[in-house]
């Protein structure tokens, strides 16, 4: 039998506010393991967290980004279990009330963006992030410079349908978050995770299936993997009259299949309760909603849209640009300065970023106005795509200007009309068959004369220019 999954995502996104969640301790990358921590996030008896209003902020901008209702009460609870890598014996978290509820989210979920999914999202709350364990071969230690920093969860509603609309989802979240600048979401640096619940539900029935809750997957790829598997794997089960488990599984990414890691856990086994040592939060009187609306930016879905209708730009074209927003500002700043947007998005997606990639420079190096100096030489034609991607080539490693390059390299097109018709002068004098030719009437003498113009030259002229003047000389 064929069964039907309902799949569900946890995804937990860190903030990259200046602090962390309840201590004075900076939220940076420290060199040292243990060096950035303190007696509050390290868990020492008698010690008072304190709300971060950064956070709170952020988190906020996020529930608006992605169409949430704003409650104006919530609070922090206990959330108690014991991991080796949570101080306290508790993570302080958000259950009753969260800050963010009942929103969703739109994407696209086929190759040419026309078909839209809209995933509607349960809740977004608050905590902070449990110290890393570090495994070695025969034993582990633990780095708390990560405990307590802030932590988003973004829960959605099982409603997803395939492992590819999964992947989707949390790809086009990690967009929105960058775009707000709220975290970096980097699924490797472990700034974004992904949980996924899978259970599966037969054709004719309406209850659902076992839930499995597939834990910490750290890319896209592992996403729709891991899912697939954990399918198939239920799938199997069931054909064979057997149960699905509800446990939490763990993703093998080299033997490509889930593996049991504990029980799952219900609500009621992490016994919350209000934390006692912070106060509920009231937002309407610490914060300003529409100041924060007011610093939401055009996000991914609304600069898609607006860059098919101003570049004229395929959906797949603009969705390209748009996916990073780096890119997206890159090409904005660039097209302010030339016309011709085709031509700007192919040299820049394929040439310049082609460059970039095998030159290891950043695109933030590399000044937009550049490469459309370059566009509007090429369109001027006082340069051709062999200059161009010359030019562009010097561009990314010297970091100067076409014109500059031009000038001190001489790649430029030769556009004097007596030196012109010296060359042609010359490629006449040295290939007499091909002008006996052409005056015989063969037309293919007179490409053959331009290519040898063209290799005289190195290609520093104009073709269609070069074809006027010899038929001029030999007419």
């Amino acid at each position: 039998m064929k069964y039907i999954p309902v799949i569900g995502l946890e995804i937990h996104f860190e903030l990259n506010t200046k602090t962390k969640m309840f201590c004075s301790c900076l939220n940076t990358e420290a060199t040292l393991p243990n060096s950035n921590v303190c007696p509050i996030c390290l868990g020492h008896p008698g010690t008072l967290p304190t709300i971060n209003p950064e956070a709170v902020e952020k988190v906020i901008k996020v529930g608006l980004a992605t169409n949430c209702q704003i409650s104006d009460f919530s609070f922090f609870e206990r959330k108690n279990y014991f991991y080796p890598d949570l101080p306290k014996g508790y993570q302080i978290s958000q259950y009753t009330y969260p800050l963010c509820q009942n929103g969703y989210l739109v994407f696209s979920s086929n190759s040419d963006l026309s078909k839209l999914v809209k995933i509607r999202i349960n809740r977004i709350h608050l905590e902070e992030d449990t110290a890393k364990s570090v495994h070695f071969e025969s034993y582990s230690l633990i780095d708390f410079n990560r405990a307590g920093i802030p932590l988003a969860e973004l829960v959605t509603e099982p409603e997803i349908k395939t492992p590819r609309q999964a992947k989707l989802f949390a790809q086009e979240l990690q967009k929105i978050l960058r775009y707000l600048e709220v975290s970096n979401a980097d699924m490797e640096k472990g700034q974004m995770r992904v949980e996924a619940n899978v259970s599966l539900i037969s054709p004719n029935s309406k209850e659902l299936g076992t839930k499995v809750e597939i834990k910490n997957l750290n890319s896209f790829r592992a996403v729709e993997d891991g899912l697939n598997y954990e399918i198939e794997r239920q799938s199997q089960l069931l054909n064979r009259g057997e149960k699905v488990i509800q446990e939490t599984r763990g993703w093998d990414a080299k033997q490509q299949k889930t593996f049991p890691q504990r029980s799952k856990e219900y609500a009621p086994d992490y016994k919350y309760f209000p934390e006692p040592d912070l106060i509920p939060i009231k937002v309407s009187q610490v914060l300003d909603l529409k100041r924060i609306k007011k610093t939401i930016p055009e996000l991914p879905r609304q600069k898609l849209t607006r860059f098919q209708k101003q570049y004229q730009l395929t959906a797949k074209q603009a969705n390209q640009l748009v996916g990073d927003k780096q890119v997206a500002d890159f090409f904005e700043q660039a097209a302010s300065k030339t016309k011709n947007y085709q031509l700007l998005f192919n040299y820049f997606t394929t040439d310049l970023m082609g460059l970039i990639e095998k030159k290891k420079v950043d695109l933030s190096e590399i000044d937009p106005e550049y490469l459309s100096q370059l566009i509007n030489l090429l369109e001027a034609k006082k340069i051709r795509s062999p200059q161009a991607k010359a030019i562009l080539s010097l561009m990314v490693e010297t970091k100067k200007s076409p014109q500059q390059i031009i000038e001190q390299e001489k790649i430029g097109l030769i556009s004097d009309l007596e030196e012109l018709t010296q060359i042609v002068e010359k490629v006449i004098a040295n290939n007499s068959k091909a002008v006996e030719d052409f005056k015989k009437g063969k037309l293919t003498a007179l490409q053959y004369l331009i290519g040898q113009t063209m290799k005289e030259t190195k290609g520093q002229v104009d073709p269609q220019q070069i074809k006027k003047i010899l038929q001029e000389k030999l007419t």
